[in-house]
């Protein structure tokens, strides 16, 4: 590890592209994850169905095949994105078709007796959504939501195969470059180690802010 000082500068520029890469993608991954998850549960076709459709393709499919389509196939029906939208774009709507089973079964886990002593108060549906509903729903959705995060990390080393200089591209270069390949990879495992912790951190503390909501059976 002599070397770390002429290492970290590109691995921390990498770093910072995947970090960018996650924060979009979850920005993204987020509302699908919610609208998605209600829509599944609706009792309107019209609603449920699109839903349904969307998650079992994103489901269904590989992630990295969805990102070779979105940045190579899009393009020749005219449609062009730049890289970054894309890996942000697909991570995002890949991440938020897993997300939304996640919500599904959280809002579905709530007892229905909840709903209908809010009806019994004369409370609209909509506030019985967002006061009664969500906020037990959300304690459940916290730790496989974490799990998905994590998930959502480590999946961004995909677009480095779409020319993104992010953390994995940066590291392959470097490796090209010094042949350093142990001391490369071992900060590139550290380095992906330590946000996934950071993360798992910040989930938790969120699980127990938000534990006196946990839905009671």
């Amino acid at each position: 590890m002599t070397d770390l000082p002429e290492l970290l500068p590109s691995l921390l520029r990498g770093l910072a592209t995947t970090l960018e890469i996650m924060a979009g993608a979850t920005a993204v991954a987020v509302p699908v994850a919610v609208l998605m998850g209600l829509g599944r549960l609706s009792r309107r076709a019209y609603l449920s169905w699109p839903a349904a459709c969307y998650v079992e393709i994103f489901r269904g499919t590989s992630a990295l095949v969805q990102l070779f389509w979105v940045y190579y196939v899009l393009p020749l029906f005219g449609v062009r994105v730049s890289a970054l939208v894309a890996g942000i774009l697909v991570l995002g709507l890949n991440a938020g078709a897993y997300g939304a089973e996640v919500v599904r079964g959280a809002v579905a886990a709530v007892p229905r007796g909840q709903a209908e002593a809010a009806l019994a108060l004369n409370m609209t549906p909509r506030a019985t959504l967002w006061r009664i509903i969500l906020p037990q729903a959300l304690a459940a959705m916290l730790p496989p939501a974490g799990n998905l995060l994590i998930e959502l990390l480590k999946n961004t080393a995909l677009v480095s195969l779409i020319t993104i200089t992010d953390l994995t591209f940066s590291a392959q270069l470097l490796r090209s470059e010094t042949f350093r390949t142990v001391e490369i990879f071992t900060l590139v495992l550290l380095m992906y180690f330590a946000v996934a912790q950071t993360l798992n951190a910040g989930m938790r503390w969120l699980e127990r802010r938000t534990a006196r909501y946990r839905v009671r059976t």
